[in-house]
């Protein structure tokens, strides 16, 4: 068992700092949530004041942080994390940020001989309380092999995606298709209602049919449909509107530095960027239904 410091304990990163406590390693967690710290800790985690005290005798570091800056804030600088861990602790960034931030944390990393790996994850808030997320790892096979028995207790499918900043390419890369994916089977169940279809009886043809995917397997969209998913609880928790406008802009961007034409990604992103205009930003992204079927 590894002793472990989690820092950034929001919809994601709570229920995976609860999963290594559950497996058993000694965990010791930050954020500036006080109610989120202390569910941590009445399920047997430690705690400290500051991000450098609970990272003081870690063997590995973990942060699952909102974007580029927090990261980089967290880490670089005088004042940050790389400047005081010992050579050697290994460093677990689980954030979904752009793939030259993730190289430039990697390179100072680099500077002071401490292993460092761009982790993002798939799976969502379910994944990460059922351990099953997925991992996506940038960096040094070495060091994804280190950290791979780490992860294995907060997921189901551990991915080397290849150096340093490619687990970021591979995320934003996935997050886009997503977006497209939820984007138009809402639309399409949009449709099917408006001629008398009944949306349950609509997504199980289209589950059977070539027009199958994951937001219809297992996280559909319309109200009712489906049990357990945002959808039908308000469309509270879950993945937010405002982060996947963030990952659909890293992809946006990334494109432009590549001279790569993303035009579905692109339309996706102002779907987004429209529906969360219109005050939907902290509602779980599969609310792009309400664009199609306005309540």
């Amino acid at each position: 068992m590894a002793t472990i410091t989690f820092i950034g304990l929001g919809n994601m990163g709570g229920p995976m700092a609860s999963n290594l406590v559950k497996a058993g390693h000694d965990v010791t967690v930050f954020d500036l949530s006080k109610d989120a710290v202390a569910a941590l800790v009445s399920e047997g985690a430690k705690t400290a004041d500051t991000a450098h005290a609970a990272a003081k005798g870690a063997e590995c570091v973990i942060t699952m942080l909102p974007a580029g800056q927090h990261v980089e804030a967290v880490y670089l600088g005088d004042d940050g994390l790389l400047a005081k861990l010992p050579a050697g602790t290994l460093v677990i960034d689980s954030s979904t940020i752009a793939p030259e931030t993730a190289r430039g944390v990697a390179e100072a990393a680099k500077a002071k001989k401490i292993p460092f790996l761009d982790a993002p994850v798939s799976g969502g808030v379910g994944g990460a309380k059922a351990g099953t997320l997925t991992f996506i790892c940038g960096g040094a096979e070495e060091d994804f092999n280190k950290a791979k028995p780490i992860l294995d207790a907060m997921g189901k499918n551990i991915f080397h995606a290849g150096e340093h900043g490619s687990g970021q390419v591979a995320k934003i890369c996935n997050n886009m298709l997503l977006a497209i994916l939820m984007a138009g089977t809402s639309e399409a169940l949009a449709l099917g209602v408006k001629n008398g279809l009944d949306p349950a009886v609509l997504s199980e043809i289209m589950k059977q049919s070539s027009g199958g995917n994951w937001a219809l397997n297992v996280y559909n969209p319309w109200p009712g449909v489906m049990d357990g998913v945002p959808a039908s609880r308000g469309y509270e928790g879950g993945f937010l509107v405002n982060l996947m406008n963030k990952d659909l802009g890293l992809a946006f961007d990334n494109a432009v530095k590549n001279h790569a034409a993303i035009p579905m990604g692109s339309l996706a992103r102002n779907l987004f960027e429209l529906h969360a205009g219109q005050g939907n930003g902290t509602l779980d992204f599969s609310s792009i239904q309400r664009l199609y079927k306005p309540e």
